[in-house]
């Protein structure tokens, strides 16, 4: 018998413009569509052509018109601060159209570029809204980038106003954003023409009189601004992904098939009805901030958690536990970094039995592959089901999850389970052959991609081409190897420049990873390939080891080689395995694999600009040539 999941997949390959029609009737409308999927201009297919509508509008306003307006929309939560902020659907209508009155005496019209660069705050969502409102392209760029990197994406995005804040907060510093903001306008050939900064008590930062204009001053002298319908092909806003070369490349979103795919998302991927509490611990500066902090709950008419502080250290490993209790959270999502990072801090899960989580039934993760052994950690302290699932910067929405709403699926450690209806996932070969089931390959969708996908990059068609389409015609190339198992379900083994040739035999360091996630002693773990001149490539492994374990560091890594030789193999020659104190991570929680495999290899790398801490990669670097590599080895 077909379970429900079943039918609704076979339905969206067999029909996708009646299954994607029926979707987009949950989706206000100002002027209905003339075509559901315009395939006119291959392969820039576009979604809801002729459909006009305003995604502010489905986020906030309709549900004030609906009769909701005295339910809680947004949850601001800062343990950095000490403040927990409510705004009804109502209040943040209203705040929201103040804030797009503001934008308006500052020039900025439908059409126009709004970058934006501040920390995780109400007004983050709040400007983003009234970008939206207006029919303004925002772009976010996460608080505390470079200088550099911000020049870069000014010169790309040609905003006319920047918005953004005096400073963000650490846990143990302030980090004041005035000053890299005004350093990125001297670096950038374009120039905006105003900018509104918010000014937070905990840093005053000066204006430069003629261009920047108060935050509090320019709200109070603004009047409200209506919604303004926009195409359902016009883009919502522009994100910026950096690429292999560190040149950024420009993810365009468009209003309508975004506004009905994450609608859609909530329900049947999520499993959430609208009134629930739902949580995306991310930040705006990322997809996740976009998708499942700002618009998708608030188009499904839930109740959002923005939440200013990190998984550990604000104040302790039971924050997210704090939050969840207090406001009655039903669902988290965050990547798997935080739950190792926490499980890391708190192994035996104390601090969760502090906590009353009765109204909580699910946590979701994405952002890296998460390893059987930290999923099965957080199943065994939650009592709930831990769903990883997958997609992209690019997607904006899952590519593969097992779909809540539409029956769980059995859960299969180290997958994310099916592909979400729309996606058709293939695994291909080198040459873009179809390989059967339980062969690794690149992880390719098949044109034309669902609705809410990147229609293409910003100002850039032939680099959209050049980086997605063109290495397999007729097929989205997403970067990712694995392979489809019988039963349907995908496992993403790692970056298809993370499948490493050991002597002839392709590997997959997500299957190291695994095995060594699943010692005792190991809180996190990293698998990178380097050269060797007799084999081609060799694994390389760094652990960071749970608090508490007061072993020889020798004993463990002894025993770690002999895990993966017996789970994998000699074939995997895998041979060193260092202990590290932390792994150089993206601010997302993504490990630089890719920086850490140039600096054992000694090729020129750059210093990633989403970077965490830059220090860390030297302390790799450090210990790569104590074991050898980093230029000490052919």
């Amino acid at each position: 018998m077909n379970s429900r999941y079943d039918e609704a997949f076979a339905r969206s390959m067999a029909d996708p413009e009646g299954f994607w029609a029926e979707a987009a009737e949950d989706i206000v409308w100002t002027r209905r569509w003339d075509r559901v999927r315009d395939d006119s201009n291959p392969p820039f297919t576009r979604w809801f052509a002729g459909g006009e509508l305003n995604t502010c509008y489905n986020a906030v306003d309709r549900h004030v018109d609906e009769g909701r307006g005295d339910q809680a929309a947004l949850i601001y939560d800062s343990p950095v601060t000490g403040q927990v902020r409510q705004f009804t659907y109502a209040e943040l209508r209203d705040t929201v159209a103040t804030f797009a009155g503001a934008l308006g005496d500052q020039g900025v019209t439908k059409g126009d570029r709004v970058l934006i660069y501040m920390p995780m705050i109400p007004e983050a969502a709040v400007a983003m809204l009234a970008c939206a409102r207006i029919g303004a392209i925002h772009s976010v760029v996460f608080g505390g980038f470079a200088p550099q990197e911000l020049a870069t994406r000014i010169n790309d995005a040609k905003p006319v106003c920047i918005v953004s804040a005096s400073c963000g907060i650490e846990p143990s510093r302030v980090i004041e954003y005035k000053p890299l903001v005004d350093k990125a306008l001297e670096l950038s050939e374009h120039k905006p023409a105003s900018s509104i900064v918010l000014q937070r008590p905990m840093a005053k930062a000066p204006m430069v009189e003629g261009r920047d204009v108060d935050w509090a001053e320019a709200v109070a002298a603004a009047r409200p601004a209506d919604c303004v319908p926009v195409k359902a092909t016009d883009p919502l806003y522009v994100l910026y992904t950096s690429g292999t070369t560190g040149i950024p490349k420009g993810v365009v979103r468009d209003n309508g098939g975004h506004a009905v795919a994450l609608k859609w998302s909530m329900r049947y991927v999520y499993g959430i009805e609208p009134g629930e509490v739902y949580w995306a611990a991310s930040d705006v500066g990322w997809v996740v901030g976009h998708s499942y902090i700002v618009y998708a709950p608030l188009l499904h008419g839930c109740t959002t958690i923005l939440f200013e502080g990190k998984p550990v250290g604000t104040p302790d490993a039971g924050v997210f536990w704090r939050v969840i209790e207090q406001h009655k959270v039903v669902a988290l999502f965050t990547a798997p970094t935080a739950f190792r990072a926490i499980r890391q801090q708190d192994p035996a899960g104390e601090f969760l039995r502090k906590y009353d989580l009765s109204n909580f039934r699910m946590l979701f993760l994405a952002g890296e592959r998460a390893d059987p052994d930290t999923i099965q950690w957080a199943e065994r302290q939650l009592e709930v089901p831990v769903l990883d699932h997958w997609w992209q910067t690019e997607t904006g929405w899952a590519i593969g999850a097992n779909c809540v709403g539409l029956g769980l699926e059995p859960i299969k450690y180290g997958s994310p389970t099916k592909a979400v209806p729309g996606y058709d996932i293939q695994v291909l070969d080198a040459e873009g052959r179809e390989l059967p089931r339980g062969d690794i390959g690149a992880i390719a969708i098949r044109l034309p991609l669902p609705p809410g996908s990147l229609p293409t990059l910003w100002n850039n068609d032939e680099g959209f081409l050049k980086a997605y389409l063109n290495a397999y015609p007729g097929y989205y190339n997403t970067g990712d190897a694995g392979y489809i198992d019988e039963d349907g379900y995908l496992f993403i083994m790692a970056r298809t420049d993370d499948i490493i040739n050991v002597a002839g035999h392709r590997l997959s360091t997500g299957g190291m990873e695994e095995v060594l996630a699943s010692h005792p002693d190991v809180a996190e773990c990293a698998v990178i390939g380097v050269g060797d001149s007799l084999k081609g490539q060799v694994p390389v492994g760094f652990v960071v080891l749970s608090a508490g374990v007061d072993r020889p560091e020798a004993e463990v890594t002894r025993e770690l080689v002999g895990l993966v030789r017996e789970k994998i193999g000699p074939v995997a020659a895998f041979k060193t395995v260092t202990v590290v104190k932390r792994l150089p991570k993206t601010r997302s929680g993504k490990i630089l694999r890719a920086t850490m495999r140039k600096i054992a290899d000694s090729e020129e790398w750059r210093m990633p600009a989403t970077i965490d801490d830059p220090a860390v990669l030297g302390e790799i670097e450090t210990v790569l040539k104590t074991v050898g590599y980093a230029g000490g080895k052919a």
